[in-house]
């Protein structure tokens, strides 16, 4: 269990700086890892469909700088993807952000997905990593798990290996990370604060086919980007348009059914007033 990190006075809010002096420009660290650590974020918010917030309360980032301690103003952590829920899509409802500066906002995350790196297990895992870094000297800044857990108290912290396909769940219970058994034939999730799952999709996306993590909903049902859902509504209308026209072809079909049958009948009866013609009876005016 990690040692809790004393408080210290805040600083007042009007001497604190906020996202405008804070911006996610870093030159010592010049980009992603690797593709996975791009396009697995883009999935995610692709998806990521909540009922119980409207699209304008919530937020979600990833590669983004995010500020967590008012009294080192210049220390952060740069969560792989994280989301924040009640609070405004843009900042102060007007413009996108360039960093996420918790004292500004005042609604941390409710939840970090971290993807391991070469190197970064122990700063992703804290005490739960195959080797444990040690604890912070004093002045320097916490690992992203100390952060995590006893600063800004995010309740879900995942932290996913994409080589392996192991993915970890923390949960916030008494101020300290417990990680919570997933079934590993089922790798699946449930998130209570924002009523959606998590889980592990098998498909491709931006035309590669591997292991994805992807939400969905209650039943197990993967929520669906908007390219697939414009896909499925043209698939839905593509179906539908052929059902109208097999029931068209149906119906006249059936017409031309009850026309040969109609002609048939007419025939018939023609064939047979001729032949009481040829026998000398009228067929208009047979006897009762």
């Amino acid at each position: 269990m990690t040692q809790p990190i004393a408080a210290k006075p805040l600083p007042s809010m009007e001497a604190l700086p906020t996202m405008h002096d804070l911006p996610s420009d870093d030159p010592l660290e010049p980009g992603l890892p690797d593709e996975f650590h791009g396009l697995q974020p883009q999935l995610l918010a692709e998806t990521l469909s909540l009922t119980t917030y409207s699209a304008s309360e919530i937020f979600c980032a990833f590669d983004l700088n995010l500020y967590y301690d008012p009294n080192n103003t210049g220390w952060y952590k740069r969560p792989d993807w994280f989301l924040v829920v009640g609070v405004s899509r843009l900042y102060q409802g007007k413009t996108t952000r360039s960093s996420y500066v918790t004292w500004d906002e005042q609604v941390n995350p409710v939840i970090v997905i971290e993807f391991l790196s070469p190197g970064t297990e122990s700063e992703d895992l804290g005490p739960f990593a195959s080797k444990p870094q040690a604890p912070a000297t004093p002045g320097k800044p916490p690992s992203k798990f100390t952060v995590y857990e006893q600063i800004l108290k995010i309740p879900n912290y995942l932290v996913f290996n994409e080589p392996d396909r192991r993915l970890r769940y923390f949960r916030l219970v008494d101020g300290h990370y417990e990680e919570q058994a997933i079934a590993p034939q089922n790798l699946l999730i449930w998130i209570p604060e924002i009523q959606l799952g998590l889980g592990l999709w098998q498909g491709t996306f931006r035309g590669i086919p591997q292991p994805w993590l992807r939400w969905c909903d209650a039943d197990g049902n993967w929520l669906l980007t908007e390219a697939e859902t414009e896909r499925l509504a043209k698939e839905q209308e593509r179906q539908a348009k052929q059902q109208a026209e097999r029931r068209e072809q149906q119906e006249r079909l059936a017409k031309e059914q009850e026309r040969q049958a109609k002609e048939q009948a007419q025939q018939a009866q023609a064939r047979l007033e001729a032949y009481l013609r040829s026998q000398g009876i009228d067929p208009d005016h047979l006897p009762e």
